[in-house]
């Protein structure tokens, strides 16, 4: 697996860029009857989830053969943990988790999930503060009291985060609290800060009548050390081995919704409204132009197309989340996102906004 993803690397980096490339057809699977599978989100339904609702709605994995129930999720490093234990097929998961449960294996695992579509390829993760609060820099977290829900990405990273900031983390004080009370528990000072993704956090705050860009201070992750990669389609190991093209199918399935979401935003939250009625459409339209522009723009998408990570920046992110975690084992880049099921080369996208 290793040689596939480094031969194929190269390859895309060589391809020519465009802006919106054709985009073909999921591949149909010889069958008689559809593949059902089964994936968890990273979270409730929002704006940034559109293209996997329009890849339904559109018919790209019905014309696939592909027949798939997303269900809502509690948090990207519980996506993976649902995929591992094969609760779900696959997942929207967080690849730092992934790392991370590679890492504690002796060896590697034919049990442990691989990634195989790279959509956050910019860290998102945050710790919201009051703006007018003493925390300016990771420090004054020292003696603070952070809450978040137990099964966010930015809570699971916060060792990591800790160990390369040289925050003493036995002195901040961890409240898990419910995702939904994250925004108002922080502006009624009841926790100091509040762990999640910068967007999640952000426009959740306007959902709820609070302006973020006011009220809130944001220790971002990545302008501390941590340049990693983020959310990822992870999938299980039997089913790599089992339906690698119904594995094809879906990515392009997803490729074709994301190009979709990126012609008419409307239609993509409307889409998330058809799951979830009670989403306010502005907010949810804004958060998901912000993800689009913070979360899925990195300038390497010219180089390598979406879906693909830069083999080398790949590798020394997980070194990162080794050391900062001190994993007992670093793993290699081919344990955890393999590109064998992505598009080819030159019909990936090359520029998200």
């Amino acid at each position: 697996m290793s040689q596939t993803f480094s031969r194929r690397f190269v390859v895309g980096g060589a391809a020519a860029a465009t802006l919106l490339p054709f985009v073909p057809a999921a591949p149909a699977i010889a069958q008689t009857a559809p593949v059902r599978l089964k994936m968890v989100l990273n979270w409730r339904y929002q704006g940034p989830q559109s293209w996997f609702f329009l890849a339904q709605d559109n018919g790209y994995l019905r014309q696939a053969g592909i027949e798939l129930d997303i269900d809502q999720g509690n948090g990207s490093g519980a996506a993976v943990g649902a995929v591992g234990s094969g609760t779900y097929d696959m997942g929207f998961g967080d690849i730092n988790a992934l790392i991370a449960l590679a890492g504690r294996k002796a060896g590697p695992d034919p049990t442990t999930p691989i990634g195989i579509y790279m959509m956050f390829n910019r860290p998102p993760f945050t710790i919201a503060v009051k703006a007018d609060g003493p925390i300016k820099e990771p420090k004054d977290l020292e003696g603070k009291n952070i809450g978040g829900p137990a099964n966010d990405g930015a809570l699971q990273l916060f060792p990591a985060f800790a160990r390369l900031t040289k925050i003493d983390a036995s002195k901040v004080t961890i409240t898990n609290m419910a995702p939904n009370l994250r925004e108002q528990m922080l502006q009624r000072g009841q926790v100091d800060g509040a762990f999640g993704f910068v967007n999640t956090i952000r426009f959740s705050a306007k959902a709820a009548g609070i302006d973020p860009d006011k009220q809130f201070r944001f220790i971002n992750y990545g302008d501390h050390g941590m340049d990693l990669y983020s959310n990822c389609l992870i999938v299980s190991r039997k089913l790599v081995n089992e339906c690698p093209e119904a594995l094809r199918a879906i990515v392009a399935a997803f490729d074709r919704g994301v190009v979709d979401t990126l012609k008419d935003y409307d239609a993509a939250v409307a889409s998330v409204a058809k799951r979830e009625p009670l989403i306010n459409r502005a907010v949810e339209k804004e958060r998901l132009i912000a993800t689009l522009q913070d979360e899925m723009g990195h300038p390497e998408i010219a180089r390598f197309g979406y879906g693909a990570p830069d083999p080398e920046r790949l590798a020394r992110s997980i070194g990162i989340v080794r050391e900062a975690n001190a994993l007992p084992r670093q793993p290699g880049p081919e344990e955890i996102f393999t590109d064998a099921f992505l598009p080819a080369p030159d019909a990936r996208l090359r520029k998200i906004l």
